[in-house]
């Protein structure tokens, strides 16, 4: 049997899973990972604190599967994407906290380039909208604030990278500085039709090219792990950023093809094929994850609030005590008793870009129990998990395609029943969970498995991805857009002005 690793570094967790050839878990470990909050609305990570992680976690499923690194064929990262880190060339030490994804500080910047008029650009170059969200500002930030910092990089004396990158140089003893186009495409600084480095957008953010990784296909071989680390070289021969990883774990490797993940929050991507195409709808172009050098795309868009709305059920409303409870006590009641959450915590994602919206629950009345609310919160995922897709569809037939034909899912709330059949019956299309929910860590094996020969083509790979359960649509289409309707409405009423 052939075993592949697959790295996983989250934003709250680092873990490792050592895959068989078959796709299937042999062992996994994970090391939860701590947060750093230095200011409202900033979120830092410690990367010497990650590495360390990673590299347990490795070691420790390693041991859990009884096998030695020699036997392990290759290694895949997956990461989480946009989060920021600058470290010394010499040393291989950070120059600071890394900037996580959520981190919010370099939105000043964000305001400038939107004043200056440099969105079309940015958006014809990258497919991204200008947001603090993305790496490249929060690169900018770093050198700006700093000390010595700009002086370091303009010497050469400094290294950018996302997560991928800085896990890459220390499992090579600082050997290769490299990332894959998937990440490289969530910087605002990378040609997604050329996949390189845009000299115009480095300009732009006063940024010199001297700092940036070389990027790669995410199949490719992108160095050797140091033999005193894990007991034996391996070859880390595929690399991708989380979501992009998902979408090649799930099997989604042709146009039209879409997988939502429900986490905290979703992220839904839909590939596009080779065709760079803009979105009519809110939605973000970005760059697939690609066994070629051959340019790849997907459609995405992301709520900020899925799975969360259970946490404030349990920790704001403390109406449940464990998040498990959610399900039992949703479907003790027929339906929501008319009651409608939307739960704008923090502003609306995709396709809406609300950030003034505030989270509101409207239609109650006396008779109003917890289990409606409850229901209310759990089927707000999929209300808005489906405005994203139909926003997709209408993209596609808009493109000449056909809208989406099928949803895979993965995630932590993918395991929940009620909120699969409810998907399903608001978009009227099977919703499918795969027999591995693991999509992201699989993706990561995947890219490694091919580029090291372990499979021969992505055919081989569609025909190891298996559905463990598939919920088909019970709701009339009118129905359907009936519910949708109402979903509108009260989205509508999260703005106050």
């Amino acid at each position: 049997m052939t075993y592949l690793l697959a790295l996983d570094q989250g934003t709250s967790s680092s873990r490792s899973i050592v895959f068989d050839e078959d796709g299937r878990i042999v062992a996994q470990a994970q090391q939860e990972l701590p947060q750093i909050f230095p200011r409202p609305g900033w979120v830092e990570h410690d990367p010497m604190e990650i590495w360390r992680g990673q590299l347990a976690t490795a070691r420790q499923a390693l041991g859990m599967a009884g096998l030695k690194a020699s036997e392990i064929r290759a290694v895949g990262i997956t990461n989480q994407r946009e989060t920021t880190v600058v470290w010394h060339r010499k040393t291989g030490q950070p120059l600071h906290h890394a900037i996580v994804w959520q981190d919010r500080r370099a939105e000043a910047t964000c305001a400038q380039l939107r004043e200056q008029g440099h969105e079309a650009l940015i958006q014809s170059r990258t497919g991204l909208l200008i947001d603090a969200y993305f790496s490249g500002t929060k690169l900018k930030w770093l050198l700006d604030h700093v000390p010595g910092a700009r002086a370091q990089a303009d010497r050469g004396e400094l290294a950018f990278g996302t997560i991928d990158s800085w896990l890459i140089w220390q499992l090579t003893g600082g050997a290769v500085h490299a990332t894959d186009v998937s990440n490289a495409s969530r910087s605002m600084l990378f040609n997604v039709h050329t996949n390189q480095w845009d000299d115009e957008l480095l300009a732009l953010l006063d940024i010199p090219a001297s700092l940036m990784p070389i990027v790669k296909p995410s199949s490719a071989h992108f160095g050797e792990i140091r033999p005193d680390l894990l007991g034996h070289g391996i070859a880390i021969g595929g690399v991708a950023g989380d979501q992009q990883s998902a979408l090649f774990g799930q099997a989604c490797f042709k146009a039209g093809m879409a997988k939502n993940t429900y986490g905290t929050g979703c992220f839904m991507l839909m590939h596009t094929g080779n065709q760079f195409q803009l979105s009519r709808n809110g939605l973000l172009t970005t760059s697939a994850a690609q066994t070629t050098a051959q340019t790849e795309f997907a459609m995405e868009g992301s709520v900020f609030v899925g799975g969360a709305v259970v946490q404030w059920l349990r920790d704001g409303l403390n109406a449940i005590k464990g998040s498990a409870e959610v399900e039992a006590l949703a479907q003790s009641v027929p339906d929501s008793g008319g009651v409608m959450m939307v739960p704008a915590f923090t502003g609306l994602g995709a396709p809406y870009w609300k950030p003034e919206a505030r989270g509101t629950i409207t239609g109650l009345t006396r008779g109003t129990t917890v289990a409606q609310v409850a229901r209310a919160a759990l089927e707000s995922i999929a209300y808005q998990s489906a405005a994203l897709l139909l926003a997709m569809s209408r993209d596609a037939v808009a493109a000449g395609a056909a809208p989406v034909a099928e949803l895979r899912v993965d995630g932590g709330a993918c395991v929940n029943d009620l909120l699969m059949r409810f998907q399903a019956d608001l978009l009227g299309i099977p919703v499918i969970r795969p027999a591995v929910t693991e999509t992201t860590a699989l993706g990561a094996a995947y890219l490694a498995g091919l580029s090291s020969g372990v499979y021969r083509n992505t055919d081989e790979l569609a025909n190891l991805w298996q559905a463990e359960r598939t919920f088909m649509p019970t709701l009339g289409a009118e129905r359907a857009a009936g519910l949708m309707a109402q979903w509108e409405h009260a989205v509508r009423q999260t703005v106050l002005k």
